[in-house]
């Protein structure tokens, strides 16, 4: 089913980044139908120009269904024990946006193969500013006339879009992004436990390597919040998520993590210490 300029689109996962990816689909002229299950939520979307539906078939029923829940246990649940693929017309495509493990991605196409529905994965890098400018990358994985057909659609939010082989090399394309992401912050961790040692304050080692070949997307996001544990803590939720299915694929694949385990350990230590001091409510 080729998509046209401007298509019918469903949508699963309204949340902090799928809600600006509705809002960027409908500015570029996407009639988009979102399953939403909470009132509250469905008012807000509504008021932003969405359909919004509590029926998985109403939302399933479009060219293109994104899907940008938070877990993989929820994708499986959403795409095949909730029925949405079953759901969706033939000739249509789905588009995973959630971090996944490459083998839920190819359950999800076994099973929609059946009904001649494509699938691909769409890994993202980035938040929902550069969402709301266009600007999100997409690591894409996907037959190359899936793709081509959905990117219409991707592009309302992002750029680029990078299509980097079949279905699933999106996700591992993801989770390696985030595994050296994560071992950057790790790395920065040492290097501050190191420059105490030296007598350099956090702030002027962060200063400097923001000056130097030592310079990272993780050493900006460090020191634009302050410091690295205070980093750690606010990105903590989703590496330990991501990072638990980095690990988790590469011992079923039998491929080892090598260095990067090392600063993953010692990123965890921090994770648990800020964790620890951090009163609960």
């Amino acid at each position: 089913m080729p998509t046209p300029p401007k298509a019918r689109i469903g949508f699963v996962g309204a949340g902090r980044m799928g809600r600006p990816m509705v809002r960027r689909l409908l500015a570029a002229g996407h009639r988009v139908s979102v399953l939403e299950r909470s009132a509250e939520a469905r008012r807000v979307l509504a008021a932003d120009g969405a359909d919004v539906t509590t029926e998985v078939r109403e939302a399933a029923a479009a060219h293109v269904v994104g899907l940008c829940v938070h877990t993989d246990s929820q994708v499986r649940d959403v795409c095949l024990d909730g029925g949405l693929i079953d759901a969706m017309p033939a000739g249509s495509t789905l588009v995973v946006h959630t971090t996944c493990s490459p083998r839920t991605i190819d359950l999800l196409v076994q099973h929609a193969g059946h009904r001649r529905i494509d699938v691909v994965d769409a890994g993202i890098s980035g938040g929902p500013q550069d969402i709301a400018t266009g600007r999100l990358t997409l690591f894409v994985g996907g037959s190359p006339e899936a793709v081509e057909r959905v990117r219409p659609v991707l592009a309302a939010y992002g750029e680029p879009i990078l299509h980097l082989g079949p279905a699933g090399a999106g996700q591992r394309m993801k989770l390696l992004n985030n595994a050296v992401f994560a071992a950057n912050i790790g790395i920065l961790a040492q290097a501050v436990s190191v420059a105490t040692g030296f007598g350099i304050r956090e702030e002027d080692l962060l200063r400097g390597l923001g000056h130097g070949s030592g310079a990272s997307r993780a050493l900006g996001g460090i020191a634009e919040t302050g410091s690295v544990r205070d980093f750690a803590a606010a990105v903590g939720e989703f590496l330990g998520k991501d990072l638990a299915v980095v690990r988790e694929v590469t011992a079923d694949l039998g491929v080892g993590l090598g260095a990067l385990a090392d600063a993953h350990d010692t990123l965890a230590r921090l994770i648990e210490s800020v964790s620890l001091s951090t009163p609960s409510r």
